[in-house]
């Protein structure tokens, strides 16, 4: 088998049994959608969605200095993370620029579960490695340990606790606690990347389809349907959440990104980008980089990564996601843009589609927010 094969996750045959469309994304054969993408977007929005996320990376990082290694690892206070709690948080070069964002778990005193983007899962896997130098700490590969099954959308609690006897009304945003689902034993996990409540479930490769089909059955009442990797993207561009590769880079800091709150420079001790970042987040405050804005199209054209942004006929930016919304019913963006234009409601703004600049509307990000 060469190295280029791409990878299959315990749901593979799943998958297309269903008739899932499928697509090679970071090395992995993920399905792209399963029917119409705006059915699922729709699903997702209105009832719940069901989703593999098994490409995702998971490291392990044990032992007495775990906490101690994440702290000088990441940019985040991962120490100050209480057991069962999970932190979004990035990994930084030394000069400051975006190896990835990650979800950080802490599942015991002495243990965490670091989850790193599919496409950059062995970049992190390398990079703590290299840094757990003189920590007494284990990195551990854990990819192949886990299948990762998400279901997200507002039917979401009420499928999951028909399945389990975990306590899910308990379970914070951004939390994590072990139970059994489905009589298979997983780490429940309420993060997510859609903008909607929802669950992670993180179990054992061999459980996975057994998983899958207990929450088709339980979600069918309520709506629930399988979603691919295309929904996901339009979900996570709706609810303003940056991907990397599109928002996020090597050549931009957390403070470029808009989300220098991430760094927290309060934490003791050194940390891997710390001076970088302390001159980046003094720069931002004194000159604004370029400012991560929605764009919302006033017609029908839709604008894509690399495209530049545009007003009277100066570019001033660049959009870095694009794709119509099934939700809000026109194409939208996520754009960096020079400071000066960055404001919601800046008039005279377009893209340059193909030679043409079409007129859009900025407007403050996330463009749909879920009613609570």
């Amino acid at each position: 088998m060469s190295s280029n094969a791409p990878r299959h996750t315990a749901l593979d045959a799943l998958h297309r049994s269903l008739g899932a469309t499928m697509t090679d994304f970071a090395g992995w054969d993920m399905p792209l959608r399963y029917g119409s993408e705006r059915d699922e977007h729709l699903a997702v929005r209105t009832k719940a969605g069901l989703f593999d996320l098994s490409h995702m990376g998971e490291i392990a990082v044990t032992g007495p200095g775990a906490a101690a290694l994440l702290n000088y690892a990441l940019v985040g206070n991962i120490a100050s993370v209480g057991v069962g709690r999970a932190r979004y948080t990035m990994i930084c070069r030394a000069d400051g620029g975006i190896l990835d964002d990650l979800i950080v778990y802490r599942l015991e005193e002495q243990a965490y579960l670091v989850v790193a983007n599919a496409s950059n899962a062995q970049v992190v896997l390398d990079a703590l490695t290299e840094r757990a130098d003189g920590f007494d700490a284990v990195v551990r590969d854990d990819r192949d340990a886990y299948a990762l099954i998400a279901v997200q959308g507002p039917e979401s609690p009420g499928i999951l606790k028909s399945l389990t006897d975990a306590d899910l009304d308990g379970l914070k945003y951004y939390a994590g606690l072990p139970g059994t689902v489905a009589g298979v034993p997983a780490l429940i996990a309420r993060t997510g990347y859609t903008g909607e409540d929802g669950f992670e479930l993180f179990v054992d490769p061999a459980d996975a389809e057994k998983l899958w089909q207990a929450l088709t059955e339980a979600g069918a009442p309520a709506g629930l349907v399988p979603c691919g990797l295309s929904c996901r993207d339009t979900l996570r561009l709706e609810a303003g959440m940056p991907l990397y590769g599109h928002e996020l880079s090597t050549s931009l800091t957390p403070f470029d990104a808009g989300l220098g709150r991430v760094v927290k420079f309060e934490k003791e001790g050194d940390f891997v980008g710390r001076e970088a970042l302390t001159e980046a987040a003094a720069l931002a405050e004194k000159n604004p980089p370029r400012v991560l804005v929605g764009l919302m199209a006033e017609g029908r054209r839709v604008p894509r990564a690399g495209y530049p942004v545009v007003v009277g006929g100066e570019v001033i930016g660049e959009v870095t996601s694009g794709a119509p919304s099934p939700t809000l019913g026109r194409p939208i963006a996520m754009a960096y843009v020079d400071a000066a234009h960055a404001a919601p409601g800046t008039a005279g703004v377009g893209v340059d589609i193909r030679g043409s600049h079409e007129p859009y509307e900025v407007v403050a990000l996330p463009f749909y927010r879920r009613q609570k």
